[in-house]
């Protein structure tokens, strides 16, 4: 909750899906593939948002209790330090799943969205789904207000159900007429990638967890950043080494995430009607052993960490 009443978490939210809407509304003229140009754009601003997200978390979460003294007065109590980063750390996931499931929903409503080179703006579903979000400010002013209850996490929690039930209004009742017969229908195809999405934010989450122990928030989002862009050719720098048998190219292709195996984003134009789960549940098992061997990491370097 203390991560929800951040303001940045909530422009963040806020800003990110309205952006996803806002991509599905220009013209393109891509030539048909104006579907294809909006689903991964869309999905790219889901894990910028989240990298910010997990980045600034972390930092609340940690670097900032330890500045403040806060994280003193927790752990004089009868608490292990192991218990508080695990605990900090499901609390920054939970937060971070929040935000991702409100991009993927901005997600589907923009893939219904897009329209071709003869077709128009959908300016019905613009218009609900703007609504949806001045509804949640307002929501979130009036508890304020009337209730005296935070702002900022009252806002958030009313963006997640006014989001989707807006995204509800659009798919069933409004009507997308286009040329093309893949634009206009929603594309559930998005969901898994969206959950592989959230995968690597949450591996993301652990690393940035891991810095914050003992770096604050701009060298943690340098360190994060870096580690996102050499995740990003872990196949050519090191995966090819590997192969050829080279000892430091296994060993940073194993410490080095490979975010290749979250971002699918291509299986949507590869002509396949289905996505297999089968491929999301290995992904999580990879995730899942990123994250302890992090997570691991995390709590030897904040064992000794002076908090004095």
């Amino acid at each position: 909750m203390e991560l929800v009443r951040q303001p940045v978490f909530l422009l963040l939210a806020t800003g990110s899906c309205l952006f996803e809407i806002f991509l599905a509304t220009p013209f393109y003229f891509a030539f048909g593939d104006e579907p294809k140009l909006v689903k991964n754009s869309v999905l790219a601003v889901t894990l910028l948002a989240g990298l910010f997200s997990a980045v600034l978390s972390a930092s609340a979460s940690l670097a900032r209790e330890i500045r403040s003294g806060t994280a003193l007065a927790v752990l004089s109590k009868p608490i292990g330090r192991a218990q508080f980063v695990l605990a900090k750390y499901f609390g920054i996931i939970s937060a971070l799943t929040l935000v991702t499931y409100i991009n993927t929903v901005a997600s589907l409503v923009a893939g219904r969205m897009t329209f071709d080179a003869y077709g128009e703006v959908d300016l019905a579903a613009l218009g609900i789904f703007v609504g949806s979000v001045v509804a949640a400010y307002l929501l979130g002013g009036f508890s304020n207000f009337f209730l005296r209850r935070p702002f900022t996490s009252d806002a958030v929690l009313a963006l997640t159900v006014t989001v989707t039930v807006a995204a509800v209004i659009i798919f069933a009742f409004t009507e997308q007429k286009q040329s093309l017969g893949t634009v206009g229908n929603v594309d559930w195809r998005m969901v898994p990638l969206a959950v592989l999405i959230l995968f690597a934010l949450w591996i993301l989450a652990a690393i940035a967890l891991a810095c914050s122990t003992r770096l604050d928030v701009i060298p943690t989002l340098a360190i994060c950043s870096a580690v996102f862009l050499v995740g990003l050719m872990s196949d050519y720098l090191f995966g090819r080494p590997a192969d050829q048998g080279s000892w430091w190219g296994t060993v940073l292709y194993t410490i080095v995430p490979n975010w290749q195996n979250f971002w699918l984003a291509d299986a949507l134009d590869s002509g396949r009607s289905t996505f297999h789960w089968g491929y999301v549940g290995k992904a999580f098992v990879y995730a899942a052993c990123y994250i302890g061997a992090t997570l691991a990491a995390a709590v030897v370097l904040f064992e000794d960490r002076e908090l004095s």
